[in-house]
């Protein structure tokens, strides 16, 4: 029997003139952020949801050691404080929002025990034709972290790409060439090959890395994230908290106030978009190749990897990214990345990097420049 495509809501012009006045005007209570706290169970939680083992994060004994005199959160560790830096759109309910890349700036270390409030604002609203979706609304959000002590230590602007899924599933050209290919599958030598860059992975530590030192073209460590499973989604929104992974009571609260969340399963059962992560159906029927990652996810990689080079002794001043595509369950993806410029600014001695990673078929999946910076000899 054929299936008939489901008909999902449609972006009309009094959903945007409704959005456009909410440019802006400071968001009130919105749902509670998964951390409010930063904790020695919630950083590490965090870190080990990217694969991240730095034990600056991680081992109490080691970071009471390092200059920092106790653990910090690694910086990406701020999206589990923020739904809205993490995709919580408001408006436009029912159309399905892709979260597409942040720009960060981080002006302290979070320490452990921090208290972490937020602010946060609708920024802009830009119209895109994309090869995903046809028409696309870029709804971008400014969000500024502050500790217990009203110190602010950082600031984003983070966006989503609002689309309609009908037209995303029934004529985007993106995935034309995946669709109706069966699982990519790996053999135990090709996996092997792969698992060498885990196996030689590099956390720079204690060693510090002196600005002096490095040298404008040079090549970071290639990262290694992969291969994808929804496994390894699961991870993530475990120490990032989802946006509406709910249960129970608490899942039918929050579709009954927002009823645009509840999209019938293959039970009749109003359950959430966010489900396009581990359930392969879905992400087809919204026009995905498959179950995917999270971008937020994805954009703790790039940060991983700058955390990774610049040793215990380093800070990571500023991460700008942009998420190309989707990354199904079986990518493999390779982070490269190399130093673009060395330069001095108010005193500080920052280092410019280009990372960009790309899938095992050598497909474009995220770009981003860090600004990472360093200590000098005396």
């Amino acid at each position: 029997m054929t299936k008939t495509p489901r008909e999902f809501p449609r972006i009309t012009e009094a959903g945007m003139e409704e959005l456009r006045r909410r440019i802006g005007v400071k968001i009130g209570d919105t749902l509670e952020p998964w951390c409010h706290e930063a904790t020695r169970d919630n950083i590490r939680h965090y870190a080990h949801g990217i694969g991240d083992d730095n034990p600056l994060w991680c081992d109490p004994a080691y970071a009471a050691k390092s200059a920092h005199g106790g653990i910090i959160a690694l910086p990406s560790f701020l999206f589990s404080t923020s739904r809205i830096v993490s995709g919580y759109v408001g408006g436009l309910p029912g159309i399905h929002a892709m979260w597409s890349g942040a720009n960060w700036t981080w002006y302290k270390n979070v320490k452990r025990n921090d208290e972490i409030s937020t602010e946060a604002y609708l920024k802009d609203l830009v119209e895109h034709q994309t090869r995903f979706a046809g028409r696309a609304i870029q709804q971008t959000y400014h969000v500024d972290f502050f500790n217990q002590q009203g110190d602010k230590v950082a600031e984003a602007d983070s966006w989503c790409f609002r689309t309609e899924r009908n037209h995303a599933a029934e004529q985007g050209t993106k995935y034309t060439h995946v669709r109706g290919k069966g699982p990519r599958r790996y053999t135990r030598e090709e996996l092997a090959e792969v698992y060498k860059l885990y196996r030689n992975e590099e956390v720079r530590g204690t060693t510090p890395r002196y600005w002096g030192d490095v040298k404008e073209g040079e090549e970071l460590p290639v990262l290694l994230k992969g291969p994808m499973t929804v496994t390894g989604f699961i991870a993530y929104a475990q120490g990032w908290g989802g946006l509406y992974i709910r249960a129970n009571k608490l899942a039918w609260k929050m579709i009954d106030v927002h009823q645009g969340l509840g999209i019938e399963n293959r039970f009749g059962i109003p359950d959430v978009p966010e489900r396009v992560h581990w359930e392969e159906e879905f992400a087809l029927e919204v026009g995905a190749p498959g179950a995917y990652d999270y971008g937020p996810e994805r954009v703790s990689w790039l940060t991983h990897q700058l955390t990774n080079w610049m040793g215990d002794d380093g800070f990571l001043r500023k991460s700008n990214s942009q998420v190309r595509r989707h990354n199904p369950e079986g990518d493999i993806l390779f982070i490269k990345a190399r130093v673009k410029r060395k330069y001095v600014e108010n005193g500080e001695h920052l280092v410019e990097i280009e990372q960009e990673g790309r899938n095992q078929n050598d497909e474009l999946s995220v770009v981003g420049t860090g600004v990472v910076r360093l200590p000098v000899k005396v």
